[in-house]
């Protein structure tokens, strides 16, 4: 996917196809805020900043690895979600095929929640780091943490909506478990990212 063209990916994402999807969309929503706060970052750099090097330093190679690990988790959801077709099309016409499509399709289902829930802690990150970098950034692109935080905040609700489709599927109670308490603090991170937005528009209507 990440070789893709953007608009070879949105013609693909506007098919009639079941992957990519959601999952994916969130995922690169994901992608392109840890983008913005590497720029952002990478802006914050020199004499003038100097006391933030080290700090800044550090958000720079973390976000560039959120970012390819987002990257990741939408080629992983679009590999997941296929799977989840295949098992709806497995056999059903005698009892024990019945079973194993039942297992198979709980079984691709967990595997479809997972990549949006990592997708969750990525962004959770995403926003973890736009706070950091708030304070000192370059205020000549301070709209793009603000940017950064929004991209976020849309991986994050999006990504949750997918594994929430899923959960009712799942028979694992200890599955289910997990992937409710990753989407359980959804709110709340969604809440801090509208706070640095609205800590930037602040600043910048002053």
């Amino acid at each position: 996917m990440q070789d893709q063209t953007i608009g070879g990916y949105l013609d693909r994402l506007a098919a009639r196809e079941p992957a990519p999807g959601g999952g994916a969309a969130a995922a690169l929503h994901a992608a392109q805020g840890a983008a913005l706060l590497a720029m952002v970052a990478r802006y914050t750099t020199g004499e003038k900043y100097a006391a933030h090097a080290a700090q800044v330093a550090a958000i720079t190679a973390a976000a560039d690895e959120l970012r390819l690990r987002a990257l990741e988790l939408a080629q992983e959801d679009a590999r997941a979600f296929t799977a989840v077709t295949d098992a709806y099309k497995l056999p059903r016409a005698e009892a024990e095929q019945k079973a194993a499509r039942s297992l198979a399709i709980a079984d691709a289902l967990a595997g479809a929640a997972r990549p949006p829930a990592d997708v969750i802690a990525v962004a959770a990150r995403v926003v973890e780091l736009a706070e950091e970098l708030l304070p000192f950034g370059n205020p000549n692109v301070v709209t793009d943490i603000a940017a950064a935080t929004e991209a976020a905040r849309a991986a994050a609700t999006t990504a949750r909506v997918n594994v929430e489709i899923n959960l009712g599927g799942i028979k694992d109670e200890a599955v289910r478990a997990e992937l409710t308490a990753a989407i359980d603090g959804v709110d709340r991170l969604a809440a801090r990212a509208h706070a640095v937005t609205e800590a930037v528009r602040k600043e910048i209507t002053r």
